[in-house]
């Protein structure tokens, strides 16, 4: 059998991708365990730093949203009231019962191209054959620690999200390297349990993100800094609001705007946790790192080039990720090489998320290079789901050989492969 569409990934993109596929009658599979990472790589006590309102799944028909969940199971969803991360896992697991077609939790290990499509092989060594491929494979496979401390024993150093949970460090002492928000609810949840806790941050000052205005506020107020899925103020509305205008900005903005557009920062309802309770060193980077008995050795030096080593059982890289073509793992060799990169290493991607590789799509963070910060929330979800089902059936309006494919919902054609539109 040939899909349509094969969706890689069951987090909050690829199960809102599978849900407006499905209601286009597209033939689809999709794989992957729903909310993985939400489920498994976050520690329990942490919150949604996303507003409730701009946390929403996409479904075409908007019924299976995040304030509808939480009405059925007696939570609260209202704006400046953050949402528990167990309880966001547990919504996208409620979507995906209603919304998409039933998810195989197999992990997708290769994915190759083949004359008409791609070649698709699961962990146990099911082949499968499909015309398109959408990845959203979230987060995981870019994670980013400092060169510094690569190559440490994993019982020394570890990134931020590889931990469910923090028990194993209560009584010992952390270091957290880092200044946005795992970084800082991470340290806030390790003194809470009685860890030493240190955070270690490049930034001069940390930076916390200001208490979000009301919902209902005077016009001129909303007309000065509208709310927007990103937070407040006109710039985070064109982010937010208008991913396709982003995406004609020139190469070189687009680039500026995603590496300095909404930095790292701490939410406003962690800073009390953090501030006179956490020790905090600002302006400093790790230069190297040793194993030493008991730990880690780091040796930092400030802005100012002033050196200082401190000793620690254990460092959390919380350092985000970097989303890289060359980290597309499960790409075939020969395909992973051939995807067109931008300067940062980022995948090139069309108006319809579709990379440089005819019927390979492609969604999450490794398009935020292409459509803006968005692309780094669970709010850019909305339009990248209908965005990109759009650009699957085009591209299903035809094959590399030129022959007939019927596209649910729309017209059969005979016509010679469309180029990647850009």
């Amino acid at each position: 059998m040939m899909y349509d569409l094969l969706v890689v990934g069951a987090g909050p993109y690829g199960l809102s991708i599978a849900s407006h596929a499905a209601a286009a009658g597209l033939n689809l599979r999709v794989f992957g365990r729903p909310m993985a990472s939400w489920r498994d790589n976050m520690p329990r006590g942490m919150f949604l730093k996303s507003e409730p309102w701009a946390s929403n799944l996409s479904d075409p028909a908007g019924r299976w949203r995040l304030d509808a969940y939480c009405a059925e199971q007696g939570l609260t969803a209202r704006h400046a009231k953050p949402i528990p991360v167990e309880a966001f896992a547990s919504y996208g697991l409620w979507f995906a019962r209603n919304a998409v077609p039933e998810v195989d939790e197999r992990t997708v290990s290769r994915v190759t191209p083949v004359p008409g499509g791609f070649s698709v092989v699961t962990e146990d060594g099911e082949e499968l054959h499909a015309r398109t491929v959408a990845l959203a494979v979230g987060v995981m496979p870019f994670v980013e620690v400092p060169q510094a401390l690569r190559g440490l024993h994993p019982a020394l150093v570890t990134h931020s999200s590889h931990h469910s949970d923090l028990d194993r460090f209560r009584g010992k002492d952390v270091t957290v390297i880092g200044g946005g928000q795992a970084a800082l609810e991470t340290a806030a949840l390790l003194a809470e349990q009685g860890t030493r806790v240190r955070v270690l941050a490049r930034a001069e000052r940390l930076v916390w993100n200001d208490v979000p205005p009301p919902w209902e506020r005077p016009w001129w107020q909303s007309v000065r800094s509208p709310h927007s899925g990103l937070g407040p103020g006109w710039k985070n509305w064109f982010y937010s609001e208008r991913p396709n205008l982003f995406r004609r900005l020139p190469e070189p903005t687009r680039a500026r705007i995603a590496t300095t557009a909404l930095g790292p920062a701490g939410a406003w309802w962690v800073r009390s946790r953090v501030e006179g309770v956490v020790e905090v060193l600002p302006g400093h980077e790790v230069a190297a790192a040793s194993a030493v008995p008991g730990g880690v050795r780091l040796d930092t030096v400030s802005r100012a080039g002033a050196l200082r080593a401190l000793e620690t059982e254990h460092v959390i890289a919380a350092t985000g990720f970097r989303a890289r073509c060359d980290r597309l793992g499960l790409l075939a060799a020969e395909l992973r090489g051939s995807l067109a990169a931008l300067p940062d290493g980022s995948p090139v991607v069309g108006r319809d998320f579709e990379s440089s590789h005819p019927g390979l799509f492609l969604a999450g963070l490794v398009t935020a290079s292409g459509f803006g910060p968005a692309m780094r929330f669970v709010h850019g979800a909305t339009f990248t789901a209908s965005t990109l089902v759009r650009g699957v059936r085009r591209r299903l309006r035809t094959t590399p050989t030129g022959g007939t494919v019927p596209v649910p919902g729309g017209a059969v054609r005979n016509a010679p492969p469309s180029p990647v539109r850009r």
